[in-house]
């Protein structure tokens, strides 16, 4: 069993921050400083390069690969000395935190990033941990329900955020309508409570603790396999990062890519540490976790089954932002390409298996 990191381990404290993707996603309550163990090289911390890494919630599976990279010493073996601010309510979005200077990188999404090009936001996406997003739309169990398009005209609890990502692109492809919209404030009771309804979650996530608290199976709709093409839990950081130090990008790259790879074989280390920082996550719920992004293919389907974890294409930013354009939301004179470089990825599944 793989030790978890000792006493030395820095924990601090966050203020406050904005809720940010599909209105749930923010930063939040901890910072998890990486750190040496048995395992780990010898080097001291100053001889290290030292970044910070903003994740958008709370310490769970969904974040597994990067914990897996500190519990491991794969980031130290690559010369970094990592902080992990974790997600959690009430803070400042990731892209205020990476222009304002408070991380170095930050866990971001494909259509926030075409976003920033739109208000000339200087930040770029340089991998995608998600080749889908694991965003669903959850119903019960009804012989009438079968597709997505059978919740046309049903009542759907969604988040605010929701208006600005996945619901256009449903409204356009499935002819769903404003007055379907329900608030959702991310508690499932509305929905356990009427039978017609639908609401938003995360695969990984809700449909675990509505089986939990309603006593059913829900019936689940990735929107992933209904034309929602974002990527998802990306790494972001400032272009000038990109341009001055590629060689911190691309370790940092490479390295949370291995550790990815590290957690889905074992993934004991890094739910240590995602216990340690989350005390209310349970083991079954981390197991959950993981089976789904297996399962569904989240992390290693698409260009990621060939040319590794994090993989990218242009062929796939531009099908994202085609149909953003078609559902009003970005204007068709956005230059796309400079959400993205595909500098730091793609480099093959040997590659970052290796040593």
């Amino acid at each position: 069993m793989n030790p978890l990191p000792p006493s030395t381990t820095v924990i601090h404290r966050l203020s406050r921050r904005q809720l940010i993707q599909y209105g749930s996603i923010c930063m939040g309550s901890s910072l998890l400083a990486a750190c040496t163990n048995n395992n780990q090289p010898t080097n001291s911390s100053s001889q290290l390069d030292k970044i910070s890494f903003g994740t958008n919630w709370y310490a769970q599976a969904e974040h597994g690969g990067f914990y897996q990279a500190i519990a491991t010493g794969i980031y130290q073996k690559h010369g970094l000395d990592v902080t992990i601010k974790m997600g959690g309510p009430q803070v400042p979005s990731g892209t205020q935190l990476l222009v304002g200077g408070a991380v170095d990188f930050f866990m971001g999404y494909g259509i926030d990033a075409i976003n920033a090009i739109a208000q000339k936001i200087p930040k770029i996406t340089v991998a995608a941990i998600f080749q889908k997003d694991p965003q669903c739309l959850i119903s019960h169990p009804n012989t009438a329900t079968k597709t997505l398009a059978d919740l046309k005209g049903k009542p759907i609890y969604i988040s605010a955020a929701a208006n600005v990502t996945y619901w256009p692109v449903l409204k356009v492809k499935y002819g769903f309508t404003d007055d379907q919209k329900r608030p959702y404030n991310f508690n499932p009771a509305p929905f356990l409570a009427d039978k017609t309804s639908a609401q938003q979650g995360y695969i990984t996530s809700e449909p675990y603790a509505i089986a939990k608290q309603g006593g059913f199976k829900p019936t689940v709709f990735l929107l992933a396999d209904y034309g929602y093409t974002t990527y998802a839990t990306t790494i972001e950081t400032k272009k000038e990062l990109v341009e001055k130090n590629p060689d911190l990008v691309q370790r940092f790259v490479d390295a949370s890519i291995k550790g990815w790879y590290s957690y889905l074989e074992n993934p004991q280390p890094g739910n240590q540490l995602i216990k340690k920082e989350n005390p209310e996550m349970t083991d079954d719920q981390l197991a959950y976790g993981i089976q789904k992004l297996q399962e569904y293919g989240i992390i290693t389907s698409g260009t990621a089954a060939q040319q590794g974890i994090g993989a990218m294409s242009e062929e796939r930013w531009k099908a994202l932002y085609d149909s953003m354009v078609t559902a009003g939301i970005y204007k068709p004179n956005v230059n796309y390409k400079d959400a993205f470089t595909l500098q730091f990825v793609n480099k093959g599944i040997d590659y970052y298996k290796s040593a």
